[in-house]
């Protein structure tokens, strides 16, 4: 892998990501539509992690959303759904290091989704991108319990990022409110920095026709043995402190309307919590769990349920939320990240407060009155956010700017 052609751009992707085993989460995702909907004429290359020992420390030939792409495994991971005392993001930069002193990794574009791994990278000569996919000054700074190991020691973190920052040439968030304050706090690299929104792929998130939706609900009702006219609420995502999930469930014990029923779409530390509030609220009948699904049976859920909901503490824009917005299911959001600046009065409502109570009433506004929520109004919100368009036109542009630059080089290289 040392030897190197700039003929055809390379794109290098770091994250602790194990293609072939993949866990839940929203960078996990935009790494799969970059493989997927990027510009055929980049070579990629995924820096990951693996379930697998015997392949750790090995450039292997892999395939993937129709792609063919280079994967060096780090380090063996058996569940990153799960943390452990030494978190994950930390175990996979010290990999990097090590790998590092041993050998390099050419490539024209390097792009992170954590800023710690690039502490070690700064060697690396090319164009290197930083995706920011949180509010991360929230992130640190907020009053939320659990979350990342940061918001024990912020001035660590702030200190770190001031040090690594300068090294991008590019920084995109996924967070409008997190680009403005990089720009403020970074002013000579504040023309770097830019606004990218999540994205989510058509071919996957739809909504159905008004008859097929009412089939499937009433299929689904029946699996679980539930009433014909049962209300489906949906939860999809980590069951991690950054989501609140325990608060779907005292939620739920308020709802003052028969036949509702919460579907938790997803895995993580707390688990256990969950079930505990399910018990300690006697909600058995009111909860399904379902563990972590496959992007195509969590599509289907989107398109029959009744309401999605987010109880977030903080977000960049979650890319659930669009999901289902784009089946044609309207969101309830506690006021966390991008998702409740989108949304308007017909496709969801903003909780006045992520309190239980509060998140409980807004449920409600929408399962009494769905009339006022159309699927149209829902699907239209969603569609500038579409995979296919954003990442051709972002990665078309870096694909452009390096065709020029070769082009440059060549014709210098010919004078001399």
């Amino acid at each position: 892998m040392d030897s190197y052609s700039s003929k055809t751009p390379v794109l290098t992707i770091f994250f602790q990501l194990d293609p072939f085993n993949p866990t839940v989460g929203g960078i996990q995702t935009c790494i799969k539509y970059i493989f997927k909907y990027a510009p055929s004429a980049f070579r990629l290359q995924l820096v990951g992690i693996t379930s697998r020992k015997s392949t750790v420390g090995k450039w292997q030939s892999a395939h993937l959303h129709g792609r063919d792409f280079d994967f060096l495994p780090l380090l063996e991971i058996a569940d990153d759904n799960v943390r452990g005392l030494i978190p994950t993001t930390l175990k996979y930069a010290l990999a990097l290091r090590k790998y590092l002193k041993r050998r390099s990794i050419p490539s024209d574009f390097y792009q992170f989704h954590r800023i710690e791994p690039t502490l070690f990278t700064q060697q690396l000569s090319g164009i290197k991108l930083l995706y920011i996919h949180n509010d991360i000054y929230q992130e640190i700074k907020g009053n939320s319990q659990g979350g990342i190991l940061w918001k024990r020691f912020p001035q660590v973190y702030f200190a770190l990022e001031r040090r690594l920052v300068s090294q991008f040439d590019r920084i995109l968030s996924c967070n409008s409110q997190s680009a403005a304050l990089y720009k403020a706090h970074y002013p000579t690299i504040a023309d770097r920095v830019s606004y990218l929104p999540n994205t989510f792929d058509s071919d996957l998130f739809y909504p159905l026709s008004p008859d097929d939706r009412r089939q499937s609900k009433q299929a689904l009702a029946s699996r679980l043995q539930l009433a014909d006219k049962t209300q489906f609420i949906l939860f999809a995502g980590r069951l991690h402190p950054q989501k609140q999930p325990e608060r779907l469930i005292q939620a739920l014990a308020l709802v003052d309307l028969p036949n509702t029923h919460l579907l938790i779409a997803g895995v993580g530390e707390l688990e256990t919590k969950v079930r505990y509030e399910i018990e300690r609220l006697n909600l058995f009948n009111r909860v399904t769990l379902l563990g972590s699904l496959p992007q195509t049976e969590l599509a289907d859920l989107y398109r029959l349920c009744d309401l999605f909901v987010l109880t977030s503490a903080y977000e960049g824009l979650a890319r659930s939320s669009l999901e289902a917005l784009a089946c044609g299911v309207p969101v309830v959001t506690t006021r966390a990240g991008e998702t409740p600046e989108l949304l308007t009065d017909d496709s969801g409502v903003v909780c006045e407060n992520d309190s239980p109570g509060a998140i409980a009433r807004s449920w409600q506004i929408v399962l009494q009155q769905p009339e006022k929520f159309p699927s149209a109004a829902c699907t239209s919100v969603a569609a500038p956010y579409e995979a296919s368009a954003i990442i051709t036109k972002v990665y078309g542009k870096l694909l452009t700017a390096w065709m020029h630059s070769e082009a440059e080089t060549q014709q210098q290289a010919r004078r001399q």
